[in-house]
């Protein structure tokens, strides 16, 4: 199923002339291509941190994910029997979806050779892509009906949610037996990573030893460098992270897998309207003498989660965990 597009483009004319992507490559070349999409990796925080597997083939990748672990068994003397046992897997699939976006230009500006419109619109189709992939996988937002659950969502399911309250210490909920680092470890996971809102930075700083030392901060001259537990802190600030939601999200990232079907293509279009959601005509591109620079990606994204020797309920098992603020 395709997202919802804030516009789509609609191409009336069947004589149409357009500007196709073998007659766009003087404008954008291949490895412009290629290199926005190292930007959106670098843009997202997500797939920083996922991991991603091979390119898929077709609109569905098959991922065997163990789900049965064999057991081994004494053996009762010198003549007593062996046992016999089984593994098993279960299906997992990364189905990909489309994100894109249009973008009109005016054919003044477009004619203006001092001006180069291409580096105004690559840092913000970047921006853009990544902002929409860390809001969907991470909090669900817009998020294609084909998806699995986002990653909040999953842990939430799980129970492996700590609150913090505006009295609680937030040390001890994070580092502390029943924090969130200690939910994921309960699942058979270790943390390598974590994600925040912006406003944790300011919760960090705050924290004080018994001495009322910084935790975070032992000169005035040099940086300050999140690491939670040995593990880097990602401040994602694209605008994606929705702080009523969760403030911060640890976990074992290397179980965000993701794939990607489709690098980022581009369609340079003449002709044609550009239309709202409400379907009112935004731009005609012919009438107003504009061209529309269409980009589209496509890529999925899965938690495998396999079962281990800590936690066989998947139904518990969680490689991530939330901490959200309190009522």
């Amino acid at each position: 199923m395709r997202n919802k597009y804030i516009m789509n483009l609609h191409i009336f004319d069947t004589d149409v002339n357009i500007i196709d992507r073998s007659g766009a490559e003087s404008l954008i070349p291949v490895q412009e291509s290629n290199e926005i999409i190292q930007g959106v990796i670098t843009q997202s925080a997500v797939l920083q941190r996922g991991r991603r597997l091979p390119n898929m083939t077709s609109r569905q990748y098959k991922m065997p994910v163990l789900d049965m672990l064999p057991i081994a068994y004494f053996v009762n003397g010198d003549t007593g029997q062996k046992k016999t046992t089984k593994m098993a897997w279960e299906k997992k699939f990364i189905t990909a979806e489309e994100i894109a976006v249009i973008v009109p230009i005016p054919e003044a500006v477009l004619d203006d050779s001092e001006y180069d419109i291409w580096a105004e619109v690559r840092p913000r189709v970047i921006e853009a892509f990544g902002k929409k992939i860390d809001g969907a996988i991470l909090f669900g937002d817009d998020k294609p009906t084909s998806w699995r659950a986002d990653v909040v969502a999953t842990a939430t399911t799980a129970k492996s949610v700590v609150t913090l309250g505006t009295e609680d210490d937030l040390y001890g909920k994070i580092m502390g037996e029943d924090g969130s680092i200690a939910k994921i470890e309960g699942s058979g996971y270790f943390v390598n990573a974590h994600m925040a809102d912006i406003s944790m930075r300011a919760k960090l700083r705050g924290l004080k030893n018994a001495n009322g030392d910084p935790l975070f901060k032992s000169d005035m001259q040099s940086g300050t460098n999140y690491f939670l537990d040995g593990s880097p802190m990602n401040f994602p600030n694209n605008g994606s992270f929705d702080k009523s939601k969760a403030l911060m999200i640890s976990g074992d990232f290397s179980q965000l897998a993701y794939s990607i079907r489709q690098d980022i293509t581009f369609k340079l279009f003449t002709e044609g309207v550009v239309q709202n959601s409400d379907g009112s005509i935004a731009y005609n591109l012919m009438q107003n003498d504009m061209v529309a620079l269409r980009a589209v990606m496509r890529l999925g994204w899965e938690i495998p989660n396999p079962i281990n020797s800590v936690e066989k309920d998947k139904t518990k098992r969680c490689p991530f965990s939330i901490l959200k603020a309190g009522a």
